[in-house]
């Protein structure tokens, strides 16, 4: 069930890479971020080997330290096994003297390789990291050029609307208040039109009134 669950699981996974590849082909810059992204990652496994590389020469060292001590004292312990006429314990003093001597010398080897390979290996990462840092400064101009261009072209599109369409705009408003004020003025006119009749009425009849 578990292994069931874990291609379910690998096969969906895939799917949104899949997807996610597709869409960042479309986007330049989110395709750079991904690259990068697997570039941070690769430098952090480089990162790791260099420490590793590191501990064993530190290990190499160590072990030549001992070797080359153990072979010291073994030579020491030969001389006073050899003052003291004891043959097999001198015989057994050199025998380790020669095996702890060879392994000193083997181990001495080691750590000068060691040594050159981690010196190798921190120069080629010292200029990965140089490379990484230049591509995320690159990124981020390229970043502030696609900004700049984005912006253009969403106020370009703005002036290019405002250039037209707003002036038709504004002419259709300034009809519309030409005639809301010609509606409101009629109506106002023809509510008061009747007291104005009436009033011209009788002023006629005064002036009629006077004259006669």
């Amino acid at each position: 069930m578990s292994s069931l669950f874990s291609r379910i699981k690998e096969s969906i996974s895939a799917d949104l890479h899949t997807m996610m590849d597709k869409k960042e082909q479309k986007n330049p810059i989110a395709a750079l971020n991904q690259y990068l992204r697997q570039s941070e990652q690769e430098k952090e496994k480089v990162r790791r080997l260099v420490d590793r590389q590191y501990q064993l020469k530190e290990e190499f060292t160590r072990e030549y330290h001992k070797a080359q001590d153990m072979a010291d004292k073994r030579l020491k312990q030969a001389g006073v096994a050899e003052k003291a006429k004891e043959e097999q314990m001198h015989a057994f003093a050199i025998k380790e003297y020669e095996d702890y001597r060879a392994r000193a010398d083997r181990m001495k080897v080691s750590r000068e390789e060691a040594v050159e390979q981690l010196e190798t290996l921190e120069q080629k990462y010292e200029e990965m990291k140089h490379k990484l840092k230049d591509m995320h400064l690159r990124r981020m101009e390229l970043m502030g050029r696609e900004n700049v261009a984005r912006a253009n072209h969403q106020m370009n599109k703005v002036v290019e609307a405002t250039s037209e369409k707003p002036f038709s705009k504004f002419a259709e408003m300034e009809q519309y208040i030409e005639n809301l004020e010609y509606k409101v003025n009629s109506s106002y006119y023809r509510s008061t039109f009747d007291s104005k009749i009436a009033r011209l009425e009788k002023e006629m009849r005064e002036q009629t009134a006077e004259t006669n």
